[in-house]
């Protein structure tokens, strides 16, 4: 059987652009086994799908989009090449193997990860053995991904005052107003909103003052949308009467579980609002309305600019080509690779991508060692 183990980088367990993506694949055997190939890969991939029925005619709308792909292999791709074409597999000896790998993920501005109704935004880790004339055997892990590519930040941050004012109509008398404060407008999940509300009631009538944390999603194919609005928190005070005047201090909580904002997909949008009113009996409700960000807890507090980690091994990159070969551990200490293992030391391409005529002296080493068996 396969096992993929991955090391986090943080607590969360969670990565961003940039990141080193450091794991260990884990493959033990209860006998040997012949092996075509083993790799390692990660990807990031969006996608969005629903149907919508028009009279009789039912319409589907879908569209897909892949950020990166990063392949790494953990037996030597050659070894492939070389069943092809000698019809030999590598043989793997039964016992615990472990391969480590690692990634840097591209450093470009990613959407965060995302589940919903009508589309997804995944990153995932696979980890598969080739057979011959077996099925491939693959394990699978998600990975939760944070975007650190909010480029309007510090907009968000800054203190924010918003006031409406209403004449009141026919079944009352008079004006109310008020004044929304908030410190900043971006939060992390399990943070919890501070709002200020200052109510001039001057009215005949009596009002509540409520809050509303809200979501909206949109979903974006072949040309159409799809729209989702849910509320997320609401929060009433106590009613305000005639003639006063009140201060309300609101706490919503933001559910530790809320996925993030995303702003830079082209197929998925995320938006919080948080909507302050007041909810008056026979009247339109005065309210006001705050654009939100629900951001990683390290872009509020200090950790937007932490530098990433590069190394030459395993960079940011859109080929499906391996890293350099420094970056992985093909064989664990001890292991034996049966006829191919013998001919590695006449044969181990210094080049992943290596031409036919390295092929043709492997060929001839495997005639020569066939021999002196003989």
């Amino acid at each position: 059987y396969q096992r993929l183990d991955m090391i986090a980088l943080n607590e969360h367990g969670t990565f961003s652009e940039g990141d080193v993506l450091r794991g260990k694949v884990t493959l033990a055997l209860i006998k040997q086994i012949s092996a075509e190939s083993m790799f390692v890969k990660v990807t990031g991939d969006a996608s969005v799908h629903w149907t919508k029925r028009v009279n009789d005619r039912t319409y589907t709308y879908s569209a897909d989009h892949r950020y990166f792909k990063l392949k790494q292999p953990l037996i030597p791709e050659w070894a492939k090449a070389l069943t092809l074409i000698l019809s030999i597999s590598d043989v793997i000896p039964p016992g615990t193997h472990v391969y480590d790998f690692v990634f840097n993920l591209p450093s470009c501005g990613m959407p965060s990860s995302f589940r919903g109704s009508h589309g997804k935004i995944v990153y995932k880790l696979t980890a598969t053995l080739a057979r011959s004339w077996r099925l491939d055997r693959t394990v699978e892990q998600e990975l939760n991904f944070n975007s650190r590519s909010i480029p309007n930040l510090l907009t968000f941050l800054l203190q924010q005052i918003c006031t409406t004012n209403k004449e009141m109509g026919f079944f009352s008398k008079g004006n109310v107003q008020m004044d929304v404060i908030l410190d900043r407008r971006v939060f992390a999940p399990g943070e919890t909103i501070a709002v200020v509300a200052k109510i001039n009631n001057s009215s005949s009538s009596e009002m509540t003052p409520k809050f509303k944390l809200k979501c909206d999603i949109v979903y974006r194919a072949q040309g159409n949308t799809n729209h989702e609005s849910s509320t997320i928190a609401i929060v009433s005070d106590q009613c305000v009467t005639p003639r006063t005047q009140k201060t309300v201090n609101c706490a919503l909580q933001v559910p530790r579980d809320l996925g993030l904002s995303i702003q830079n997909c082209n197929l998925i949008s995320v938006e919080y609002r948080l909507k302050a009113y007041l909810d008056i009996s026979f009247a339109s409700d005065p309210k006001v309305v705050f654009p939100l960000l629900i951001c990683p807890h390290s872009m509020i507090h200090g950790g937007a600019a932490r530098p990433h980690s590069a190394s030459a091994a395993g960079g940011p990159s859109n080929s499906d080509f391996p890293p350099p070969a420094a970056a992985a551990r093909p064989y664990p200490a001890g292991a034996t690779g049966g006829t191919l293992n013998a001919i590695n030391s006449w044969c181990t391409p210094s080049d992943p991508q290596w031409d036919l005529s390295v092929v043709t002296r492997c060929y001839f080493s495997v005639l020569t060692f066939k021999l002196l068996q003989k």
